[in-house]
């Protein structure tokens, strides 16, 4: 019978070859496409077929050896992948995945932790409300979002989960018997058009309906919520018999980047006794550069705040960042204690148990990879990476701005740039944007996505990379004008 495990000394030989594989495969990044030149079904065929990893889809019986599995992912696995730590990737938001936070995870893994208590690791615990308290105060969010001030932190998976457990939160303190009989049909959430669709899901999830969530106009001429809006929209569905329960207030939209005006905003909710969570899972590390906290402004005000290190701040996937304000509100609403999760750490109200601040039991020791990428940059480093991609995206608007023909969609905002075309009216060419866009990422160079915005066609560049420099920026404006320019010229439409 073969061994369960690997020995230790077969765990250095492979680890060995593993990490060179990491090393070698990341430094290979820029000779490769960005996007895989396949089909649907193509990796699953490649990996079924005789001779393969999975023979006509049956796993093997005997035992494989694993230095093996590394020309496995060389022939299917990286040939089949969108790469997205790819230095030319643009696409939705960057998903950092630094070397440096890949060695926390390594030692998270290592220990195997499943922190669903104290009790089951203190270290993990403990380690976690550090560091986010440490971030809170980087962040200028205020003490009251510190455990010592009454509120704290918690990494969750994702902004979706984080939306959720806030939805739970709020409802709890709204309908606090919810737990027991569930909802009536009169609870609302308050969205814009432009709010992350996970927001949408956790309604549904929490078991509100559609019905529930209520879109809110934006400012005249923005994709902003407009707290005049929200004011009106809250009182018509209280006079209405209506319950508010949550805002969400979105600092840097998926879409366009748009930040809700979260001071503006604050007052209203508080009115209404509605929650208010600010979705900032893109922007809101942004924070960490005092010339660049204006776009949380106001956070203090909120009951939650949601940003994402695994987006722009080096760590790997799943790494989300999630402070109330209450640290008794996650626990009220979702706490469920069977006998067998009792001890006397818990029942001593001296410790926190992070099970009861999210919806799953379990959980990994998360914290290690963040706390990999604090020490190994520092605050200063973490900075100059921010810092530099808003640079590369000033630089990109600001070609936008010279180019004829083409034109922002919307104001840019950190790292996100929206542009389109324009035809010889000054109009938008929704067929020019759009062939734009499958050209350049069809090409392999680079990969960018789109949105539509006022029933537009809008090619969206966001500049954060973790190995994305100035120099790949520029890179993709060239390919960008000379697409443009092939698609231009085998068009029978007027150029501009």
């Amino acid at each position: 019978m073969p061994e369960p495990d690997l020995t230790t000394e077969e765990f250095r030989r492979l680890g060995h070859a593993y990490v060179d594989w990491v090393a070698d495969h990341r430094a290979g990044l820029p000779g490769l496409p960005v996007v895989p030149p396949v089909g649907p079904g193509e990796v699953a065929t490649a990996l079924s077929q005789p001779g393969a990893a999975f023979p006509d889809g049956r796993l093997p019986e005997a035992p494989q050896p694993l230095d093996t599995l590394l020309d496995a992912v060389d022939r299917v696995v990286v040939p089949g992948s969108t790469l997205w730590q790819h230095p030319a990737f643009f696409g939705y938001f960057p998903a950092n995945s630094s070397l440096t936070s890949l060695l926390g995870d390594l030692l998270s893994g290592a220990l195997g932790a499943q922190g669903m208590l104290w009790s089951t690791s203190p270290a993990a615990t403990e380690a976690e409300q550090v560091l986010l308290d440490g971030f809170a105060r980087a962040l200028g969010l205020g003490e009251a979002f510190t455990f010592s001030g009454g509120g704290g932190g918690v990494i969750q998976d994702s902004a979706s989960s984080a939306a959720l457990v806030a939805l739970l939160a709020a409802l709890h303190r709204v309908r606090p018997g919810w737990r027991e009989t569930g909802v009536d049909g009169r609870e609302r959430v308050y969205v814009t058009a432009e709010t992350h669709s996970s927001l949408a899901k956790a309604v549904r999830v929490a078991g509100l309906g559609a019905r529930a969530l209520r879109v809110v106009d934006p400012v005249p001429g923005t994709q902003a919520m407009s707290a005049a809006a929200l004011a009106g929209a809250m009182a018509a569905d209280v006079a209405a018999g209506l319950a508010p329960v949550l805002v969400c207030a979105t600092v840097g939209t998926t879409g366009t980047g748009a930040v809700d005006p979260v001071r503006d905003i604050a007052p209203v909710a508080a009115a209404h006794g509605a929650w208010l969570h600010v979705d900032a899972a893109w922007a809101g590390v942004a924070g960490l550069c005092p010339e660049l906290r204006h776009v949380i402004d106001g956070v203090g005000l909120a009951d939650s705040f949601c940003t994402d290190a695994h987006k722009w701040l080096f760590t790997a996937f799943d790494a989300s960042l999630l402070w109330v304000r209450d640290a008794a509100a996650l626990p009220a609403a979702l706490s469920v204690t069977p006998e067998y999760l009792r001890n006397a750490a818990s029942e001593s109200g001296a410790v926190v148990d992070y099970r009861d601040w999210q919806v799953p039991l379990g959980r990994r020791f998360r914290a290690l990879k963040l706390w990999a990428v604090v020490h190994a940059l520092g605050l200063e480093g973490l900075r100059a990476h921010l810092r530099g991609h808003v640079a590369a995206a000033v630089a990109l608007a600001g070609r936008v701005r010279a180019e004829p023909g083409v034109v922002l969609a919307a104001p840019p905002t950190l790292g996100l740039v929206c542009l389109r075309y324009v035809g010889a009216d000054g109009g938008p060419d929704d067929a020019v944007t759009r062939a734009v866009l499958e050209r350049v990422n069809s090409s392999g160079a680079a990969f960018v996505t789109h949105t539509v915005l006022d029933g537009r066609y809008v090619i969206r560049v966001a500049v954060g990379g973790v190995a994305t420099e100035a120099t790949h920026v520029e890179a993709l404006w060239e390919r960008l004008c000379a697409e443009a320019g092939t698609v231009r010229a085998t068009s029978t439409l007027p150029r501009p």
